[in-house]
This record gives C-alpha cells, sequence and structure tokens, in this order.
C-alpha cells in the first residue's frame, strides 16, 4: 500500500507499506527531504515494523521519534511520516481522494447562516453530501460570537442595536467577528475528518487555509499565516478561523477576511479589551486589521471568484444549488436554535 505527504512548505514524504495479520511489516519511507546521518530512516522504517495497523497515528509518530535519535530531519518530521504511513493504509485522504462541490445558498440572515453550517457539517459527516466550499452571502449585518464566548463580555447590544446588527452564536470556538455584507468574505469547508487525520489542530489550521492564502498571494495580497487561526499580511489582520469537528467525523472550518470595513463601528460594538490587544504589540484594535481592499484594486466579487478559480485549478469544483432539504432544515434549526435567547446568552 501507497501513501504520499506533501508536508505544507516542506518536502515530500512517502511511505510503501504491507499488513499482514493486523501489523505493519516491510515498511519503504522515501522522499525529497534531507536526513543526516541517512542511517535514520533505516531505523525510523523498523521502529514501525510490528506496529498494529489500527494503532493511532500519535503510536506511529513516538515510535518513529524515539527512532529517530539525534537525526536532522529537513523538511519533514515524524508527525509527517506518520501521516503518510495513515494515507498508505487508507485512514488519511488527501485533497485529490475527494469531489469537491461549491454550493450557492444565497444571502442569508446570521441565524440561517449559521444553521446552514451545522447541517451541511452533519450531511459531509453522514455522506449525504460530498466535501463542500460555501461562501457566505450576508443579507443583514451581524456580530458573530465564539461558542465559549460570554455575550455580555464581548459585545455591546445597545450599540448593535443602534447599527442594526444581529448578534448570534456559532458553533466553534474563537473571537467575536463583525461582518457588514459586502466587506467581508466568509467561506466555509466541510471536510471528512480523514483529510485532516494525523494532524494537530494547529497544523490543520495551515493545512486548510493554504489554498486561500496561496490564492490571495496569486492576487497580490502579502497575505501569510500565522498560528494558530490568522490570515495575515505585513500591516495586519486580514482574517481568521476556527474549527468544529463533530462526532460522526466531519471538521467545520470556516473563516472571515475584512474586504473593506468601518472601524468606527465595529470599535462601537464590540468590546475588544487591552488584554486580547495587549499581545500583538497594537494597542488599537482597528491597526490590526488590514483588509484585503488596502492591497488590490479588485472588488469583492473579484477577489471571491479569483478564490474560488483557485481552488478548482488545485482541487476540482462542481458548483451546486441548495436543495430544498437541506434549506428546510436549516431553516428549521435557525428557529428553534439560532434564533433563541437561551442559546445567545449561554454563556453569561
Amino acid at each position: 500500500m501507497h501513501g504520499e505527504f506533501k508536508v505544507p512548505n516542506g518536502k515530500l514524504v512517502v511511505a510503501d507499506v504491507d499488513v499482514r495479520d493486523g501489523v505493519l511489516t516491510d515498511i519503504r519511507l522515501s522522499g525529497d527531504f534531507f536526513l543526516e546521518p541517512e542511517d535514520a530512516l533505516g531505523r525510523m522504517s523498523d521502529a514501525l515494523d510490528g506496529l498494529p495497523a489500527d494503532a493511532p497515528a500519535t503510536t506511529f509518530e513516538q515510535a518513529i521519534e524515539r527512532a529517530r535519535g539525534d537525526a536532522v530531519m529537513v523538511g519533514f518530521d515524524p508527525r509527517s511520516i506518520a501521516i503518510a504511513v495513515l494515507r498508505a493504509l487508507g485512514r488519511s485522504t488527501s485533497w485529490a481522494d475527494h469531489t469537491f462541490e461549491l454550493v450557492d445558498t444565497g444571502e442569508q440572515h446570521p441565524a440561517m447562516q449559521m444553521a446552514l453550517d451545522e447541517v451541511i457539517t452533519r450531511q459531509v459527516g453522514d455522506g449525504e453530501r460530498p466535501p463542500t466550499l460555501r461562501v457566505w452571502e450576508w443579507a443583514s449585518n451581524a456580530v458573530i460570537i465564539g461558542s465559549f464566548q460570554s455575550l455580555s463580555n464581548e459585545v455591546d447590544l445597545d450599540a448593535a442595536a443602534r447599527h442594526d446588527t444581529t448578534v448570534v452564536r456559532r458553533i466553534s470556538g474563537g473571537g467575536a467577528m463583525f461582518v457588514e455584507p459586502g466587506n467581508t468574505i466568509t467561506y466555509s469547508l466541510y471536510v471528512p475528518a480523514t483529510l485532516v487525520e494525523g494532524m494537530s489542530f494547529i497544523q490543520s489550521y495551515a493545512f486548510l487555509d493554504a489554498w486561500v492564502v496561496r490564492a490571495l498571494r496569486e492576487l497580490g495580497v502579502e497575505a501569510s499565516y500565522v498560528p494558530i487561526n490568522d490570515i495575515v499580511s505585513p500591516a495586519g489582520k486580514i482574517g481568521g478561523a476556527a474549527q468544529k469537528r463533530t462526532a460522526n467525523g466531519a471538521v467545520l472550518h470556516h473563516v472571515t477576511m475584512s474586504y473593506d470595513m468601518d472601524a468606527a463601528k465595529m470599535l462601537d460594538i464590540l468590546r475588544i479589551g487591552r488584554e486580547k490587544l495587549s499581545d500583538k504589540g497594537h494597542v488599537s484594535a482597528a491597526k490590526r486589521v488590514d483588509p484585503i481592499r488596502s492591497q488590490t484594486g479588485l472588488s469583492r466579487a473579484e477577489v471571491v471568484e479569483a478564490m474560488l478559480q483557485s481552488f478548482e485549478n488545485s482541487y476540482g469544483l462542481r458548483r451546486v444549488e441548495l436543495d430544498d432539504a437541506t434549506r428546510k432544515e436549516a431553516e428549521e434549526l435557525a428557529r428553534e436554535k439560532y434564533e433563541d435567547p437561551a442559546w445567545l446568552a449561554r454563556v453569561p
């Protein structure tokens, strides 16, 4: 069995393995990486021999780490070998193993956006829908707070009302986001957990956003990724990502980026404290944000289309409309959960 893993900003790792009586055997590791001394590769291969084929990725990684000793690994690491082995075993997948759909859900209000995320994630996990990409189109202003944030600490509700801004709570963690139609680019990826199998949470964030960083750079935006979950430029933050992993084996990964921004309105609504700003080296939240529009003359629609074209060129993308069954399920969930004041205020 054959598996390959291209380390982000690194080298290709290849694993060829056999399985006999439920254990690994005849492991052959290769790739275009650098390793000194070279006999460490044989030690790492031998360390995997005899391990259960269904062992967790950490078992493979720890065995490789022990066998590595003082060897210098350039362009790869023990975790990347573990992922290549998982792919050989069919337990981890790559982008090329999937057919992606782009679902057009049209303009939606905040509660419906939250509900669509939850419903589509469930569908992907249950195998009812292939891995899917969705670009959100906003019908109204919104503040979206993270699953674990305190409503009263994060949002000035009186200010939100003055600015006709609806506050909703999402199912993923992370911080509050202020969005306005036309000024924000939000997208969601709904993928099986096998696509990030063997990766740490931090690694999976960078992995799932590498395509959009690449697309922005193709447009002349000096974008890069900063752990844990920020897309940035030299001038400041472009956007932030959040994730939710579900029991049925799906990963929801969504990102909100600023195309343009009304800094005064954002600062009026969001209670952004000095403690949050202190680790960024800024005293002003407005200075932390660098909208995409500041680096390109393209319209928001042109930026979105360029992003989608980049994704399609890399992984393929079939465009579909939102089906009636999904719409109906999301509308019901929006009413029963995301419009419920108890859900919004569940963290005091």
